[in-house]
């Protein structure tokens, strides 16, 4: 009997417990098996600004927190405890990008090296102060409409990129596939030509 119908024949409560016991293998099952929950409750959220993919996204960190914390000895059923979760994690991405929306830039931020190594201070190309001062201020302009321009998944990646953060730290850190970080990292690098 292979694994799969192994799984099958589970509660899902039973999956948990076994994933949370250290049966790692059982995670992808979980996912599959929950992943048109969370595509049916991204249909009722609306994320200005945003795409979709970002609240389908926000939705499986939702639902990979609800198989991390629950608790298998409880009263509540995963199925319950995990629509939760899910929608607590898309609620709280729609709120975060409200709040961002409105706020000021608050920082500056280069954004330089689209050959796909690590972004560098811009050359400053004038030694007269006043110039300086104009070519930062543009700088800083680029990066306010490239943040705006972002959608909370990009504009999160993003800022843990420009924190030296390579695809892979930011994949484990978000709890996400290193190709959705790469793809993300893409849109992020075409959005920035663009402008």
């Amino acid at each position: 009997m292979d694994l799969r119908q192994e799984y099958e024949k589970l509660s899902d409560e039973e999956l948990v417990k076994r994933y949370q016991d250290g049966d790692q293998a059982i995670l992808n099952y979980i996912c599959e098996k929950y992943k048109p929950l969370v595509l049916r409750n991204s249909k009722k959220y609306f994320l200005v600004g945003g795409e979709n993919e970002d609240l389908i996204q926000e939705g499986m960190i939702g639902l990979f927190s609800a198989i991390g914390d629950f608790d298998t000895n409880g009263q509540v059923t995963f199925f319950h405890f995990a629509a939760m979760c899910i929608d607590r994690q898309m609620i709280k991405a729609i709120e975060a990008s409200n709040r961002k929306k409105h706020s000021p830039l608050n920082a500056y931020v280069s954004l330089y090296g689209d050959d796909g190594k690590d972004m560098e201070e811009p050359n400053l190309t004038s030694d007269d102060p006043a110039q300086l001062i104009i070519e930062a201020e543009e700088n800083s302009s680029l990066i306010g409409r490239l943040r705006q321009a972002l959608s909370p998944m990009e504009l999160e990646v993003f800022d843990l990129y420009m924190k030296d953060m390579d695809y892979k730290e930011i994949a484990v850190h978000l709890g996400k596939s290193e190709k959705s970080i790469d793809n993300t990292l893409t849109r992020i690098k075409g959005k920035a030509k663009k402008i």
